[in-house]
């Protein structure tokens, strides 16, 4: 259901509303994707050289407005500016990543061949898309999917979130001025029943959702009731493993700055961290003491030291919520677990320790700054409970010996591993899950391979 009569941007430091735009008609649905179809005709008729071209000015345009665009992120869902603006300048690394080898990885591709004839698969574009964007990552996930099918030649109908109104017309602003012919890409501010009717309607050929296991489940059962293929980016509750280390220090710091990222709101996130028994204590003393010297701050202010707020009230009630259905289920709060005395949704960094395996909440996504901590007594532990979520997005596994931690990286159930380090986050590397953190992939070389027609051509000779 709606929540809000229009698109509402809010800036979460302080409350107050910065953007307001009103839904679409109904009515005007069927002249937007008419309008999309129409676009394809020639679009896709265009030289991929020439539609790659002009997504390299998408680029250039990303890396020349990266403090406008970057304020605009930090305004609306408390992004820290420094974190929107790598996030702006990954935009522009991505569109330039498909403007540079799209025409390559589209290229035709010999099947086979005998004395009388030879066949080819040719990448073909498909027709107009319907893409239903998050508001955490709100420039990064319409890149990711808007870039390849772009250069393909589809055409792109974007619903982003209810939340980021300023951000989806700064994006489509960016394409006009990039000179995206009218109808390619469309932003469109929909309800959640005016996108059940867009996918619904014959002219439109896939759906990409970046967004929580409750709305990929809604909309994979849509796009499957009406044939459409469906990409989906959901949640996940990633295990970082840390089976030995040589510095303590270092190593809290590290998975604390991957946990604080984005105020803990990344899918792929390090939500569960599981650490061998021998330092165990000392793991966690040293997680607690440096995250209760986080402060709140500004995130427009880049000060050190300080965390910013969650995106939403909302957002801020669920994680408070979470922490203290956590404790009633037996685990202790070691630091934090309430919202913090000041404007805005910002919430207390909190560690947790102890979640009962197989109790509710211990199979939950925490979305905000939780720093969930498990003990474990052996690596084969440590595999059973990484492996013990019903989500398979990210993972990491941590060892000082050589080779312990890639015997056991080689069992995880994930889309990404990383060996002594996150996994890796770049153009080229694709980025996708297992089990109920969806299916599909972006980026890379794959991100080009969802939403094609890998058409076979036979001829004689």
């Amino acid at each position: 259901m709606t929540t809000s009569p229009v698109y509402r941007g809010i800036n979460p430091a302080t409350g107050e509303i910065n953007c307001e735009q009103p839904f679409i008609e109904t009515a005007q649905i069927g002249a937007i994707i008419n309008a999309s179809q129409e676009a394809f005709a020639s679009w896709r008729d265009l030289d991929i050289t020439a539609r790659a071209a002009k997504v390299d000015r998408i680029a250039q345009l990303f890396e020349e407005h990266v403090d406008e665009l970057a304020q605009i992120m930090t305004r609306e869902m408390g992004k820290p500016l420094a974190e929107a603006q790598e996030e702006t300048n990954f935009c522009a690394e991505i569109f330039r990543y498909y403007a540079t080898h799209g025409p390559r990885l589209a290229a035709d591709e010999q099947a086979s061949e005998d004395e009388s004839s030879f066949s080819i698969i040719q990448r073909r574009p498909v027709g107009p898309l319907l893409g239903i964007m998050p508001w955490n990552f709100p420039y990064y996930q319409v890149a990711r999917f808007a870039a390849p099918n772009l250069v393909l030649g589809n055409t792109i109908l974007l619903k982003h979130a209810e939340s980021c109104p300023e951000t989806a017309l700064a994006i489509q602003k960016i394409m006009d001025q990039a000179g995206i012919p009218s109808g390619v890409y469309q932003n469109i501010f929909a309800t959640h029943e005016q996108v059940s009717e867009i996918i619904a309607h014959p002219t439109v050929q896939g759906i990409s959702l970046t967004g929580s296991e409750r709305a990929g489940s809604a909309i994979a059962e849509q796009a499957g009731r009406h044939l459409k293929k469906a990409v989906l980016e959901l949640g996940g509750s990633d295990p970082y493993v840390i089976l030995s280390t040589t510095d303590i220090t270092q190593a809290v710091e590290q998975a604390l700055a991957v946990r604080m990222e984005n105020t803990g709101q990344a899918c792929n996130s390090n939500k569960r961290m599981i650490v061998m028994d021998d330092i165990y204590e000392d793991f966690v003393a040293e997680m607690v003491k440096q995250v209760s010297n986080l402060e709140p701050g500004d995130p427009s202010a880049g000060d050190p030291n300080t965390y910013a707020p969650m995106s939403s009230a909302g957002a801020a009630d669920l994680i408070i919520d979470q922490i203290e259905r956590a404790e009633r289920a037996g685990a202790t709060i070691h630091t934090g677990g309430a919202r913090a005395n000041r404007p805005g949704y910002y919430v207390q960094p909190t560690v947790v320790t102890g979640i009962p395996q197989g109790s509710d909440i211990y199979y939950e996504e925490f979305f905000g700054p939780v720093v969930s901590i498990y003990k474990v007594s052996s690596d084969e532990h440590a595999l059973q409970l990484a492996n013990d979520t019903q989500y398979g997005l990210g993972s990491a596994v941590f060892a000082a010996e050589p080779g312990r931690a890639e015997k056991l990286a080689e069992n995880l159930d994930a889309g990404m591993v990383g060996i002594n380090r996150s996994p890796e986050e770049s153009a080229e590397a694709p980025f996708g899950g297992v089990k109920r953190s969806g299916y599909g992939r972006e980026l890379g070389p794959v991100g080009m391979d969802e939403f094609v027609n890998k058409r076979l051509l036979t001829k004689q000779k």
